[in-house]
């Protein structure tokens, strides 16, 4: 007769065969689910506009085809006005390069001096035990992307599968809910719901947030006359939305431009207007925007860019505070998954 040991043992086992085959489909087949992904999420943040289109009266295909060629249509204008500021970034980046060599130029000599004097081991000694050189950051992050042919073919079906996801929105959502037994339908119904509700409050408010905070760089940064302050300003607002690494990585433009041709006064006030920025969008208007939606904690939300930055590189850190708001919304209506949930709130 089976014991009650022997089901927990069974129940146990099983769970962790399922979630090694989860983890091993999300790896193996990452072109795939990150494509799906981000087409989910342009569908959510397009979805208002193709209501409102709905409410004067055009039907549903064309006005979510109309949003879609909108969305591209920005996004070509975008991407053509910051192609020609980069190309011109580009073209004035050795002088920057030289300059920042000849700052660091003292500090790289005494380091050298301090390796030679430090040099006690001869570099034929046999007792030398070759250790395996670490993934670098830059391998880790690109994992995955291949050749920039592959991202474009990736990147060309998600416009086409958002537009049929804003399309059948309604059908697929239906669908979804029959699949599940009659006695769980309602419960998927009202998780699929918040669930989009999350990643539409997602979306739109870190775009939100993108560009209040873009747009107060650059006017400070234009009144500070950093160089390419248009082009330096919008790129320091988006990459301080990138969670942790944030305030650092909006640091790095204009501190970089202005290396050599702004005043180390200067120099402060970039530095604390983008950590002041970054910590107003923290502890503000993140709170504001996506608090009632987003319940993560800090511990969870750092483990989820681990894991997910692991598997998917760059594209699992952008991808990884969504899917983790997904699944706390699954585990806070499946009974014998609440306890993941309260460990995932906060």
């Amino acid at each position: 007769m089976e014991t009650t040991e022997t089901r927990n043992g069974h129940h146990w086992s099983q769970t962790l065969l399922g979630v090694g085959l989860i983890i091993m489909f999300a790896y193996y087949g990452e072109s795939v689910l990150a494509v799906l992904f981000f087409a989910i999420l342009l569908t959510f943040m397009l979805s208002p506009v193709v209501q409102a289109l709905e409410y004067v009266h055009l039907p549903r295909a064309m006005a979510a085809l109309i949003s879609v060629v909108a969305l591209l249509a920005v996004l070509y204008g975008v991407t053509v006005a910051s192609y020609n500021q980069a190309l011109t970034f580009a073209d004035n980046l050795p002088k920057y390069s030289q300059k920042i060599r000849s700052m660091l130029q003292p500090y790289q000599q005494q380091a050298e001096r301090l390796e030679k004097t430090g040099d006690v081991v001869g570099p034929e000694d046999k007792n030398i035990v070759p250790v395996r050189q670490v993934q670098s950051w830059s391998e880790a992050l690109t994992h995955g992307a291949g050749t920039v042919t592959d991202i474009a073919l990736a990147l060309s079906f998600v416009p086409f599968l958002a537009y049929f996801l804003l399309t059948w929105q309604s059908h697929a959502r239906s669908a979804t809910v029959m699949l599940f037994p009659l006695e769980h339908r309602n419960t998927a119904f009202v998780t699929l719901g918040l669930i989009g509700k999350m990643l539409q409050s997602f979306i739109v408010g870190n775009l939100l947030i993108g560009l209040l905070i873009s747009a107060v760089s650059v006017g400070i940064f234009g009144l500070l006359h950093v160089p390419f302050f248009y082009f330096v300003g919008f790129l320091s607002g988006f990459l301080s939305l990138v969670p942790y690494l944030g305030i650092v990585l909006a640091m790095v433009p204009p501190i970089l431009v202005g290396l050599g041709q702004l005043e180390p006064g200067d120099l402060v006030v970039v530095a604390v207007c983008v950590v002041g920025m970054h910590l107003l969008a923290l502890n503000v208007l993140y709170p504001k925007l996506l608090g009632s939606r987003l319940k993560i904690n800090p511990l969870a939300v750092t483990i989820a860019l681990l894991f997910w930055g692991a598997v998917w590189g760059a594209v699992g850190l952008v991808l990884a505070i969504p899917i983790t708001g997904a699944l706390k919304i699954i585990c806070d209506h499946v009974e014998s998954m609440k306890p993941w949930a309260d460990w995932l709130g906060e």
